[in-house]
């Protein structure tokens, strides 16, 4: 072989040895960033760090790229999921970041880098879960009633309610989520019972449902409900009310509510309220409810005794009472209000400074004394009497009234000396001789009952009689 075959072959082999050379890297195994990735539509940045090797073996055109395993770790089927733009990546090491799909939900994801320019791919990370929380808020399963019961030998279905809406993000609005049930078994644990987003139960015990996301943190889970069995032909149930009990009427009325069944009839204090067959009632009175609830097969009975959070006021006045010229009393309330605040009134307006549990009455008129309960439920109740000038001192007996009600001159008021004594007989009659008033206790207060004017001015005729047997007689005529 000549010299210059010799040189030839030697610089063939050079060339073929850089050339491999330049096609060749080794890209490391990842090293993630994060230990789990709980991503959400309001969070989904991750973190990925790798080296490769040679550096200069990259292309000006290289591209690496991020490959998703399913959630067993298998990349049969693998997702790309981060392609990085042509000739950004040069140095050793680098840092990608990225997101994750909304789809990912499993324990065992992995991700492997790969180049183009060379082609290369590198082993794979270490296996970590990954969930996308499309929903992570609390939903309501059963309509948000707390309690439901089943016949014996029967079951019931807890199922997640749909569709969501304002007070509702129902995770069914995600056909992707799947779901786990539990059963309480304190108030701090609970045991697995089913995946599936609905649970049939055949076992007493306290359920809920929580949106699966894994080892991953959520607030995707839904309200307790309490299931019971009930013998055929009886059992009990009970009622709950959405405001508590007791509850503040002055924030609108509560919803009774029992458990789920077929029918349902309401009672209170024992008596069937009408068109009351719904599974909630609303009311903002107080007092004794049941229901009767047919579950198909047995039924179930339940009551509470609901208290509308009012509070009893009562004062040490009559209804209507009376006041001498000059006299005065004291009225007092007392009330069950906690930190109760006090308005006195005299003829609707309010008396200033009149603002403790006692007043004292000087003047006639219509009073009422508001209470206003301070603390917890701010409720009021209202007490009225009514004060009355006792007798008035008239000098004469007066031949004229006007029963007109305009308070003036209304009865036949005569001296105090004949008025409320036992010794003194008041008679009153008519034209015709009727007698319309006879009595040894006279109040002023004739005529009580309105007056048949079949004349103009009916004319009557009255007689006084006082102790020892003398009389004071005359006429008494009626003005319209």
């Amino acid at each position: 072989m000549g010299m210059f075959s010799k040189v030839y072959i030697k610089l063939l082999f050079i060339l073929c040895f850089v050339n491999i050379s330049v096609a060749q890297i080794v890209i490391g195994k990842p090293n993630l960033e994060f230990s789990q990735a709980c991503a959400s539509p309001s969070f989904n940045t991750y973190n990925v760090r790798f080296s490769f090797s040679p550096d200069s073996s990259v292309s000006t055109t290289n591209q690496f790229i991020i490959e998703l395993s399913d959630s067993s770790g298998s990349f049969s089927e693998s997702e790309v999921i981060y392609t990085s733009a042509a000739g950004s990546i040069t140095t050793s090491p680098a840092t990608i970041t990225f997101a994750f799909p909304s789809t990912v939900s499993g324990e065992s994801y992995k991700i492997r880098i790969k180049s183009t320019a060379p082609v290369a791919t590198s082993t794979s990370s270490d296996a970590f879960p990954a969930y996308f929380k499309l929903q992570d808020t609390p939903f309501s399963i059963n309509n948000l009633v707390s309690t439901a019961s089943y016949c014996t030998d029967g079951s019931y279905l807890l199922t997640i309610d749909n569709p969501g809406g304002p007070t509702n993000d129902s995770p069914l609005k995600y056909p992707s989520l799947t779901y786990r049930w539990f059963r309480e078994t304190s108030p701090t644990t609970a045991d697995f019972v089913a995946d599936g987003a609905s649970l049939s139960v055949s076992t007493p015990g306290t359920y809920f449902v929580e949106t699966n996301y894994g080892t991953c943190t959520s607030n995707s889970f839904s309200n307790r409900v309490t299931v019971s069995e009930i013998a055929s032909g009886g059992g009990s149930s009970n009622i709950t009310s959405s405001l508590g009990n007791p509850f503040c009427a002055s924030e609108g009325p509560t919803s009774l509510s029992t458990v789920n069944g077929i029918s349902y009839q309401w009672y209170k204090e024992g008596i069937e309220i009408p068109e009351a067959t719904e599974q909630v009632y609303e009311t903002n009175e107080d007092g004794e409810y049941s229901v009767v609830v047919d579950l198909g097969g047995c039924t179930t009975s339940a009551s509470i005794v609901l208290d509308n959070g009012r509070f009893e006021s009562t004062i040490d006045a009559l209804e209507d009472n009376v006041l001498d010229e000059g006299e005065t009393f004291l009225v007092t309330v007392t009330t069950e209000a906690i930190n109760p605040e006090y308005k006195w009134y005299l003829n609707e307006k309010e008396i200033s400074g009149a603002t403790t549990a006692s007043y004292m009455v000087s003047e006639i008129g219509n009073y009422m004394v508001a209470v206003t309960q301070t603390s917890g439920c701010e409720l009021t109740t209202q007490s009225f009497f009514k004060v009355s000038e006792a007798f008035p001192n008239v000098e004469n007996i007066p031949n004229i009234i006007s029963p007109n009600g305009d308070g003036i001159n209304d009865t036949w008021v005569i001296p105090k000396v004949y008025v409320n004594n036992s010794e003194t007989e008041v008679l009153i009659l008519n034209s015709q001789g009727k007698i319309e008033l006879r009595t040894n206790n006279y109040q002023n207060n004739w005529p009580e009952n309105a007056i048949d004017f079949n004349s103009v001015n009916p004319l009557f005729y009255y007689v006084i009689t006082v102790e020892g047997g003398q009389t004071k007689k005359g006429t008494i005529t009626v003005f319209k």
